[in-house]
């Protein structure tokens, strides 16, 4: 027996929630939300969405899905168009690549991951928009935004939980 048109429908919004909450991430970062102490710099948040939900849905934030988020990221932010997505592609590739590694251990085990995850895609844009200036940009914002990113995983994790949770069966 084929479930109704109603179940269908309601399994295929459910299975887009992965998306919508990392599209939701992208329009949150770029709002210009003053941090106090730290000026204009920000947490990168998709990052960890794109992470969480490469490890516990991948099926559900595909690859063509985290382009599709890079580049409005970067249209929505000015920076330049495709440094976004191609970033969040190669750490979308490498957390699913190491999915097994982090699927069922403990929540630190997941954060110490994420930090050298963010490290990288950290010291790659700094490397990329280096290059694109033509000399050695200052490592401070970027320095201060991989802090903020690894300060509010722990936070953010347990909402993208919540919501996993909440509307999506286990994979």
């Amino acid at each position: 027996m084929t479930p109704g048109i109603w179940a269908q429908l309601d399994a295929g919004i459910r299975n887009l929630c992965p998306f919508v909450t990392t599209v939701f991430l992208v329009l949150l970062n770029v709002l210009p939300l003053p941090i106090p102490l730290v000026g204009s710099a920000s947490p990168f948040l998709v990052l960890a969405a794109v992470f969480y939900w490469a490890i516990f849905r991948p099926d559900l934030l595909p690859s063509i899905a985290v382009f599709l988020i890079g580049m409005l990221y970067d249209v929505l932010s000015g920076g330049p168009l495709g440094l976004g997505a191609l970033l969040l592609l190669v750490a979308h590739a490498v957390v699913i690549r190491q999915r097994r590694f982090f699927y069922g251990k403990s929540f630190l085990v997941m954060w110490w991951g994420f930090i050298f995850v963010a490290a990288g895609f950290a010291l790659a844009n700094w490397a990329a928009i280096s290059v694109m200036a033509w000399r050695l940009v200052g490592p401070a914002p970027g320095v201060v935004q991989f802090l903020l990113t690894i300060a509010f995983y722990p936070c953010l994790t347990w909402i993208l939980l919540r919501i996993h949770r909440a509307f999506l069966t286990p994979a």
